[in-house]
């Protein structure tokens, strides 16, 4: 996706609070192996992980503060979608994993490029 639409939105990935970690809720099938992160370094780590199994982030990535405000702010737990303009939110997905569609952001970017009169 983001090579499709960088001629018209940045991407950023924000990693934020594990949603399966082993010290709680796992997976059967997780690839990764995963404390509740206790520090930014945690995080980091855990984030460097995700990163290494996609081979290639294909987007600018931050990790969030140990006190998850992005998270919260944002009620991102445990992964959203959500596009910005002028600072704006303009669309909000819904809280993965069950309503975590990316096909929404790319009919809104496809949407945006093409001047339509919602944006």
């Amino acid at each position: 996706m983001v090579d499709d639409y960088k001629d018209v939105a940045d991407f950023l990935v924000i990693y934020i609070a594990e949603a399966h970690p082993l010290d709680g809720w796992v997976e059967e099938d997780a690839r990764t192996a995963i404390s509740t992160h206790r520090s930014v370094e945690d995080r980091s780590a855990a984030a460097q992980q995700m990163f290494t199994l996609l081979e290639r982030m294909p987007c600018e990535s931050v990790i969030d503060d140990i006190d998850d405000n992005t998270a919260v702010a944002y009620r991102a737990l445990p992964e959203r979608l959500y596009i910005l303009q002028s600072g704006k939110v303009v669309y909000q997905g819904g809280p993965g994993p069950f309503y975590y569609i990316p096909s929404e952001v790319r009919d809104w970017l496809d949407s945006y490029r093409h001047g339509s009169e919602q944006h």
